[in-house]
């Protein structure tokens, strides 16, 4: 068996998925419908909407499994997403890859794949549009094109979903995409008492820099800015744009010690962006942290409150000095 690679875009495959906020949601009927139209148009068991996460896939719609998801070891769209196109095999048992893969030699047998990449916004591949069957069968170029055109269907729900829940001009999380992950975030924070921190962020002087270089350069102050958390934080931490020129980091699973780096890195990444950039300003920012305390935050506006307020005491102390 052939263990799929790794996306040389990994980091940003990844992040482009959960910032979808769909991973380990409820069926929806307009992922279902285009399911069920799949199985129908192609006669086949199994149709699936399958999303790659860093370890498993996870199906957003399935017809015809009794699983929720696999693990990425094992699965056949792990390997479609490497691909530009449809990804076909026709008969398992006759392909060295996959003769062996558990999912062939066990339940649910599968004898014939096809999956179709779903690239929404950024063109970076997040899952598949499948089909499978318990049976070797061929799949002509019609039949290629008919499962491209229904992917495209896929795509345009996920990238309605991102564009709900996107800033516009940052591309990381809003407000409202914020609060759906960090509410998910926080439950299993609870569950397996992991600790969690948030982080507050305001730029500081940020009017001076539209006043004096024009909106256009304070918009591109705050796309740095957000490239920059992207960049310094992990995979695993929920960051967004709340409005204006604040923004936010819920950091999970970390001690103080690695939270403080975290931040001291991405303090330091900005300060040498802004430096290699030329800009004639620099960015400057307050901020303020909460540790999560089940007794004392009901829930994620309680913390982005107290974390608020340290910031702006942050922010008052630099500016006595």
């Amino acid at each position: 068996m052939e263990i799929p690679k790794i996306p040389t875009d990994e980091q940003e495959r990844l992040f482009q998925l959960r910032s979808a906020a769909i991973l380990d949601t409820l069926p929806e009927e307009r992922f279902d419908r285009v399911t069920r139209m799949a199985r129908r148009l192609f006669g086949v068991p199994i149709a699936l909407v399958s999303l790659v996460d860093e370890n498993r896939q996870w199906f957003k719609s399935c017809f015809g499994l009794d699983v929720s998801e696999t693990s990425r070891d094992i699965s056949f769209c792990g390997h479609a997403i490497l691909e530009k196109g449809t990804f076909v095999i026709e008969d398992t048992l006759k392909d060295e890859r996959f003769f062996d893969n558990p999912l062939v030699t066990n339940e649910p047998h599968i004898r014939f794949y096809a999956g179709q990449p779903l690239r929404p916004l950024n063109g970076t591949a997040v899952g598949t549009l499948c089909i499978i069957d318990r049976a070797p069968r061929e799949f002509s170029a019609e039949d290629q094109q008919m499962l491209v055109d229904l992917a495209q269907m896929i795509e345009r729900e996920i990238i309605a979903v991102q564009l709900s829940i996107l800033d516009e001009l940052t591309r990381i999380s809003n407000r409202r995409g914020f609060l759906t992950l960090a509410r998910h975030s926080l439950e299993m924070c609870k569950r397996q008492q992991f600790p969690a921190t948030l982080i507050f962020f305001d730029l500081d002087k940020f009017k001076e820099i539209n006043d004096t270089y024009g909106h256009s350069e304070g918009d591109r102050a705050l796309k740095i800015f957000a490239e920059q958390i992207a960049e310094a934080f992990r995979t695993s931490d929920i960051f967004a744009r709340l409005g204006g020129d604040e923004f936010v980091v819920l950091i999970t699973n970390a001690s103080n010690a690695v939270t403080q780096e975290l931040v001291s890195r991405f303090v330091g990444n900005l300060q040498t962006r802004c430096a290699k950039l030329g800009l004639p300003y620099s960015i400057q920012l307050s901020y303020g942290a909460v540790a999560y305390d089940v007794l004392k935050h009901a829930t994620v506006e309680d913390m982005l409150q107290e974390a608020d307020a340290a910031m702006y005491e942050h922010k008052t102390i630099k500016k006595k000095k």
